[in-house]
């Protein structure tokens, strides 16, 4: 299910289809994004028969000419009421090397839902040369505890994040807040080995309600998995 700014990214890329793509073959895709400071951003394609940039791609350059603010969600919808359709390989390989933590809207048969980006390139190539800073995404509630220093660590699952320089991303339906920080330790935990010290980290009053609040951001969680454990401190 698409929350708020996801449904306000698809709206802007449905009304550039709709007042932009008039069964020109030049021009058969909108998209749209939006970045950390909410502002959204968008595209066509341009086909010709020595290639040609997609719209997801268009849209890529025209957020970066607007300044070097994070991506967070982007879409692509078709002309003629194709609807949300999936960004194509090579797509997908540049928005993981430029945008690795980047959710992508794709069509399903609930209706469009939004994935991250390393879903859709299960095994896949790391570019060795990109190296942009990474966003880690938290639930809004959790911003006051991390500026008062009572957090300074999150669990992730299938979520891998390196140590180094990152932007804390908090959504809620207002738009983004964003804290610079550093991850200075990342180590894997096995939710059923998950300690009182871990909880502490997290600002959880037990490893039991620290399991159980894994849980509701990974339904069907096994006691067995590993998760990352990601120390981190806000930058002045």
């Amino acid at each position: 299910m698409l929350v708020e700014n996801e449904k306000r990214v698809l709206d802007a890329a449905v009304e550039v289809a709709a007042t932009s793509l008039h069964g020109d073959p030049t021009h058969t895709v909108a998209s749209a994004a939006m970045d950390t400071l909410g502002r959204i951003h968008t595209g066509v394609n341009v086909s010709h028969f020595n290639g040609g940039p997609c719209a997801e791609l268009v849209t890529l350059g025209a957020a970066a000419a607007a300044g070097p603010e994070r991506l967070v969600t982007i879409v692509a919808v078709g002309d003629r009421g194709r609807g949300v359709i999936p960004p194509c390989g090579r797509c997908r390989q540049v928005l993981l090397d430029l945008h690795p933590d980047v959710f992508v809207i794709v069509p399903t048969a609930d209706g469009p839902d939004s994935v991250p980006i390393r879903e859709l390139l299960p095994h896949e190539y790391r570019y060795p040369d990109s190296s942009v800073a990474r966003l880690v995404r938290f639930d809004s509630r959790y911003y006051d505890d991390i500026v008062a220093g009572r957090k300074t660590a999150t669990l992730r699952y299938r979520d891998p994040i390196d140590v180094g320089p990152v932007l804390l991303v908090f959504e809620d339906a207002d738009g983004f807040r964003t804290l610079p920080a550093r991850v200075d330790r990342v180590e894997d935990r096995r939710v059923d080995e998950l300690t009182q010290a871990d909880a502490v980290l997290e600002n959880a009053p037990s490893p039991d309600l620290l399991r159980a609040g894994l849980r509701r951001h990974y339904p069907g969680l096994p006691d067995d998995a590993l998760v990352q454990q990601v120390a981190f401190r806000l930058e002045q």
